[in-house]
């Protein structure tokens, strides 16, 4: 492939992906410090919306780790026209990493087995102190973010090894999206677990950690989908990023939709229908004092009319019709974690702060940044995949 060619594979310099990525990091930037002014006043709201907001960021790696792995052990088309964005996406492990110690440095305003006097009048928590406590929490964190970021690392260099003239075989990514993916699930399960679920540490779920990850392939999915459609006019990208590509796609963010609502029901239905006392409260919370038509809201327009509009083939074939269902996907992903999380703080109802939308964009403005600084570094498509033999035509 010529050097012309090549260059012509990275995101033009007028690309909109550009412009918001600058914008973006502006906005976040502005977002930080009223958050920092929101902290001054009320720093207890500040650090529980910079929690549940860092939940739903953090989940877009994550889960782009997982689908990144799965495209390596599969194959197909689908997976090479947004190998590049997904391997974008969990290039961004290490600024979470550091968004994460704010977390590591409050634990006891946010987690109740971290207040050691609440500890001391508690027996439960004193039961689970060998693994709920601050050095073993952030011991653990740290464990998490180094493998994903040593999978991650890995699983991008050997791919663009691949479009050297001399490449690499490929079973050596497949060996280790192999082991991989059982990495991401323990530590993604582990991580959902200490973060989430132990903000109340009396109530545990056992699909809890599964219906985590299933969000969060959910959300990288239907992020990878946008920003795909957005590359889809560009020079060169076209001839890749096609109706059948954009049509399997769809299927798949179906199909994770299904996933997601068949996880989120399985928990329902096993802890309402068992009717113990260390479980109920927890849904009983989540369905009462406005909280419930949160709840509702995720019935609707988080599977029915997604499961409903993606059955349209003719949908799933036109770019932007797809990528304005994933982006209503997304957004109610982060309603989906807001939804788990922020009644964990011992709120009986609704409510939602200027602090939490602060919160939002403080963190995601400068994540989306971090994305788009890692997207422009390399070619959007990888240049020697069999999966797309269009580019070996234009090299030609």
């Amino acid at each position: 492939m010529t050097d012309g060619v090549r260059e012509k594979l990275f995101l033009p310099s007028e690309h909109v992906l550009r412009r918001t990525g600058q914008r973006a990091l502006g906005l976040g930037l502005v977002a930080l410090v009223v958050l920092v002014i929101g902290a001054l006043f009320d720093r207890e709201r500040a650090l529980q919306g910079y929690l549940v907001t860092y939940l739903f960021w953090v989940g877009l790696p994550i889960g782009g780790l997982a689908i990144l792995m799965l495209q390596h052990i599969t194959g197909g088309a689908w997976g090479a026209v947004i190998r590049r964005i997904l391997e974008a996406l969990v290039a961004t492990f290490p600024l979470m990493a550091v968004l994460f110690v704010p977390i590591a440095l409050s634990l006891p305003e946010l987690y109740a087995w971290a207040d050691a006097d609440v500890v001391a009048h508690d027996p439960i928590l004193q039961h689970k102190t060998p693994y709920l406590n601050e050095s073993f929490f952030v011991t653990r964190a740290a464990v998490y973010f180094g493998l994903w970021v040593v999978l991650s690392f890995f699983l991008a260099r050997w791919s663009r090894m691949r479009d050297r003239p001399d490449p690499p075989s490929q079973r050596r990514l497949e060996n280790l999206s192999r082991g991989g993916l059982l990495v991401l699930a323990m530590t993604g399960t582990f991580a959902s677990i200490d973060w989430a679920m132990s903000l109340e540490p009396h109530w545990f779920s056992t699909i809890y950690g599964i219906l985590f990850l299933g969000g969060q392939v959910l959300a990288a999915l239907a992020f990878s989908i946008a920003i795909a459609a957005s590359l889809s006019d560009a020079p060169l990208l076209s001839s890749s990023f096609t109706p059948d590509r954009f049509h399997d796609l769809g299927k798949l963010l179906l199909a994770f939709v299904m996933v997601w609502a068949y996880f989120a029901l399985s928990q329902f239905l096993i802890i309402w229908s068992g009717n113990l006392p260390e479980e109920t409260p927890w849904y009983f919370r989540r369905l009462h004092g406005g909280w419930q038509w949160m709840g509702v809201s995720l019935i609707v327009l988080h599977f029915a009319v997604p499961f409903a509009l993606l059955l349209s083939r003719p949908l799933k074939r036109r770019a932007g019709a797809l990528a304005a269902v994933a982006l209503g996907v997304l957004t109610m992903r982060v309603v989906d974690v807001y939804w788990l999380v922020a009644p964990s703080f011992g709120s009986d109802h609704f409510t939602v702060s200027w602090i939490d939308f602060a919160a939002l964009l403080a963190i995601g403005g400068i994540w989306f940044a971090f994305f788009v600084s890692r997207l422009v570094r390399q070619p959007l498509l990888p240049l020697s995949d069999p999966d797309l033999p269009e580019l070996a035509e234009v090299a030609s």
